[in-house]
């Protein structure tokens, strides 16, 4: 049954650049989006441009003082800060550039309000390609993250959901997210990664929480080369497991294509395909979703990988001959949206995925299952954070002008697509 889908997207995101020869390309979401309306997948969806969360929205998981020196940094007044620098972490994996703060703003505001609108159930499945930076930690950016939009988007889901569930199917371990919900038991925290010798360093299958959060962290370690056919002998019967025994409220999955083969930094082997498999069996369990990106480091995979998860999504075929779109040149000389996989070794035996397998499965029969909503204070004390609003901008926003850019208003503001495309070659409006 095709399901309300909401799709966030800002043309600005692809304005940010991280420096000359670091992997890290916004440009990659704006991409993916030139390819889901050329695709004609927009008309599918509520498109939606997010309006910029605040610092105090940031700060509900961030400390103050990390918030307020990404608000002030930049490349001229970087000198007068060497010690907050090498403090945050900044400078070097997560350099300073011009705009960064606004950066954060725009991947962050796409996350934060998809999951308001999850609660406030106008959406069932929400997508933002441009957040799922899972590497930041409370007072420290890491791994290309300076703002972990996926923690800010579970802190609003447990608003309305006793349990909220978050996937990470990125190579590289969803440490951030996994720290900041180690000790509770209304978060579990899924990821499957790249493990030993390779950033950042975490996710052994024996760290599974602490405290009351004992057993609600999973983590599957995996070596190179995991293919189609291994992934999802492991994903289907863990995420099933998952899903009977935590039995969450909403379900938050990080879809870094930097898992899919030939990715710039990756070491596994999965299509496209493969990687859309996982998206395909989460929406099967019909829990409210959100969508978000990751990392992904092979500019032409990206896109075509979020563009067809898009599709799965809304349960839309897609031809796999590439349509004319304004980055077409990136795509040769195959022009198609699936490309094979490589002849890599697979270093993941079958009686190994079998052993952790085995092993995940005796630690999540200490979860308890899902009970009745427990009591987390009462409304308007300091102990229940006010509720995001959100405005329905449907019948407001088929009466306006299409062709008019509203800049106030609704919580989040619906655009006429073709507003969404900004013109190759563009400048900055900043």
């Amino acid at each position: 049954m095709p399901r309300r889908v909401a799709y966030f997207y800002d043309a600005e995101i692809g304005n940010y650049h991280y420096g000359q020869g670091h992997p890290m390309k916004p440009h990659r979401v704006r991409m993916a989006h030139n390819l889901v309306v050329n695709y004609g997948l927009y008309r599918k969806m509520d498109v939606f441009r997010p309006k910029p969360v605040s610092s105090q929205q940031m700060t509900r998981f961030h400390s103050d003082d990390y918030i307020n020196f990404l608000r002030i940094i930049t490349p001229d007044n970087m000198q007068e800060y060497l010690k907050q620098l090498q403090r945050f972490n900044v400078g070097e994996d997560c350099p300073v550039f011009d705009g960064l703060f606004e950066f954060c703003q725009l991947y962050t505001s796409g996350s934060i309000g998809g999951a308001v609108r999850l609660n406030s159930n106008v959406s069932d499945i929400v997508i933002n390609w441009a957040g799922g930076l899972h590497h930041a930690k409370k007072s420290e950016a890491s791994g290309f993250c300076y703002v972990n939009d996926c923690v800010l988007a579970i802190l609003e889901l447990l608003k309305k959901h006793h349990r909220v569930l978050y996937i990470d199917i990125d190579i590289h371990h969803g440490d951030g997210v996994e720290e900041a919900f180690y000790t509770t038991d209304r978060v579990m925290t899924v990821s499957f990664h790249k493990f030993g010798e390779y950033f950042p360093g975490t996710g052994d299958v024996k760290d599974d929480g602490y405290g009351k959060g004992k057993g609600t962290a999973i983590n599957f370690p995996l070596q190179d080369g995991m293919d189609d056919e291994s992934y999802e002998r492991i994903f289907k019967p863990v995420m099933q497991r998952v899903m009977d025994r935590f039995a969450p409220g909403a379900v938050v999955l990080q879809c870094g294509a930097d898992s899919l083969s030939g990715d710039r930094l990756g070491c596994f082997n999965l299509s496209i395909r493969g990687h859309g498999k996982c998206v395909e069996f989460m929406k099967s369990f019909n829990v409210p979703m959100l969508l978000i990106g990751g990392g992904g480091y092979t500019l032409r995979n990206v896109p075509r990988c979020w563009t067809y998860e898009t599709a799965v999504v809304l349960e839309t075929d897609v031809k796999d001959a590439l349509p004319y779109n304004d980055y077409f040149e990136y795509y040769g000389p195959e022009y198609r949206l699936h490309l094979p996989v490589s002849n890599m070794e697979n270093l993941n035996s079958a009686r190994y995925l079998h052993a952790i397998t085995e092993q995940l499965f005796k630690i999540l029969e200490n979860v308890s299952p899902a009970g009745a909503q427990i009591a987390t204070g009462q409304p308007g004390t300091s102990e229940v954070p006010a509720d995001s609003q959100i405005e329905d901008a449907g019948a407001a926003a088929d009466a306006a002008d299409p062709d008019s850019r509203v800049r106030d208003g609704a919580q989040d503001k619906r655009e006429h697509p073709a507003e969404l495309m900004a013109p190759e070659g563009a400048p900055s409006t900043k």
